[in-house]
């Protein structure tokens, strides 16, 4: 049986072990074409293309999954079965269609929750105690196909975008190996999601990292973990950004200003907000590196009282 996987950033790889360690052959990869990337805008190839090369599979790269000529080679391979993984491209309906066991893709959420782009950063960013990983049809819709099944993840209060990224990548290979060990069993049981409680987690932008330190000490918290690495979340000090990292809510209230600094060592910066002091351990000013507290105090002096974020 023939398999398509499609696929673009490290977040898929576990799941393309997943389907090279199946039953079923990897006739082919799809994955986005190769873009320039760093200071030197060298040319980098998307991660999934470079596994994909090692294990000596196909590689296609088309602009547009939608032209006509990228339609006509996916039907050439005859595939049983795609899967999709952080593809980059919508599907048109005429490869939906295409294959006997049907498109499936891995969602980094517990759906319906957290349709769209960002389920990640928005699942910390909101609160959440617990996200997961779905494997589901895929239809024309955004995210809106029939679940197959699921696998819960823990969200603790030290996870970053990046932490939880890498947990819900390892947590990604074991559904879909479960999902595809159901279709060969015929064992799958879809089940349609309920659109009155679904989600959407919409593309990340530099905008919602800008902190209001009006609000709790936890929601502030949740953003700065949940932009890191990027966004990240910022302030101002001095009308420079100042990106902020690793915060942690102190069992501590101050009667001072939302955003008034009450302390400062090398632990960290203590920053008053709505409710409970916010502790940042590293922070990174524009043209420097991230760094810790301890470190970036070294050669900066901050003065007690100083108002961050407030012009």
């Amino acid at each position: 049986m023939k398999a398509i996987f499609m696929g673009t950033p490290e977040f898929a790889i576990p799941s393309f072990e997943a389907l090279y360690e199946s039953d079923f052959e990897i006739a082919l990869v799809v994955t986005q074409p190769d873009r320039p990337k760093g200071r030197g805008k060298k040319l980098s190839s998307p991660p999934v293309k470079l596994v994909a090369l090692e294990h000596d599979i196909e590689v296609f790269q088309p602009e547009r999954i939608k032209d006509r000529e990228a339609i006509e080679k996916i039907k050439r391979v005859k595939p049983d079965l795609i899967i999709v993984v952080a593809f980059g491209q919508i599907l048109p309906k005429e490869i939906l269609e295409l294959p006997r066991y049907g498109c499936i893709n891995v969602h980094a959420s517990l759906l319906p929750k957290y349709r769209g782009a960002a389920p990640i950063n928005f699942a910390i960013i909101n609160g959440e105690k617990k996200t997961g990983v779905t494997t589901m049809y895929m239809e024309e819709g955004l995210d809106t196909g029939d679940m197959l099944l699921k696998n819960e993840v823990e969200i603790t209060p030290e996870d970053t975008a990046s932490t939880l990224h890498d947990k819900l990548a390892i947590a990604g290979k074991k559904t879909l190996s479960d999902t595809l060990k159901a279709i060969i069993n015929t064992e799958l049981l879809p089940e349609k999601q309920d659109d009155s409680i679904s989600s959407y987690a919409p593309i990340m932008t530099k905008e919602l990292g800008k902190i209001n330190w009006d609000r709790s000490a936890e929601a502030i918290s949740n953003l700065v973990r949940g932009t890191d690495p990027w966004p990240s979340a910022y302030t101002l000090y001095d009308s420079a950004v100042l990106k902020l990292f690793a915060p942690v809510v102190l069992d501590k209230q101050s009667k001072e200003k939302p955003g008034t600094i009450v302390a400062v060592s090398s632990e960290g910066i203590d920053i008053a907000s709505a409710d409970y002091i916010v502790r940042i351990k590293e922070i990174q000013i524009s043209g420097k590196k991230r760094m810790p507290v301890g470190e970036f105090l070294k050669g900066n002096v901050l003065e007690i009282g100083k108002v961050l974020g407030y012009e």
